[in-house]
């Protein structure tokens, strides 16, 4: 009996600490840029649509290179390849630094670093 609650409480401990660290703030840098279709409009005349286009970055650091895209088409400046980051996890989103901007997008994709 006192085995198991060890064992439970050991592993909670370190659950928490595995929580915590994805939560700290990580560095990388961007190494990619794309336009990527995300959606598309009607046009006025509602015969014809558009595709909108979002940005996607592909941001490596040490050990993985995570693809990020824009949650909604916006007309924000884009991020210049080999910019340095600090960014956080947070689900499936990634919220980062750069250049003295914050911004927040969706991690499409992870891969290990070869």
């Amino acid at each position: 009996m006192k085995m198991t609650k060890v064992l439970l409480m050991g592993s909670a401990v370190a659950l928490a600490g595995l929580v915590a660290k994805a939560n700290e703030p990580q560095t990388g840098t961007i190494v990619s840029e794309n336009s990527v279709p995300c959606g598309s409009q009607l046009a006025k005349n509602k015969k014809t649509s558009s595709d909108l286009m979002c940005q996607e970055y592909v941001v490596r650091t040490t050990t993985t290179e995570y693809h990020v895209r824009q949650e909604k088409p916006a007309e924000k400046p884009l991020i210049t390849v080999n910019t340095p980051v600090e960014f956080s996890l947070d689900k499936d989103k990634m919220k980062f630094k750069a250049n003295g901007k914050k911004y927040e997008y969706l991690v499409v994709s992870e891969a290990a670093v070869k």
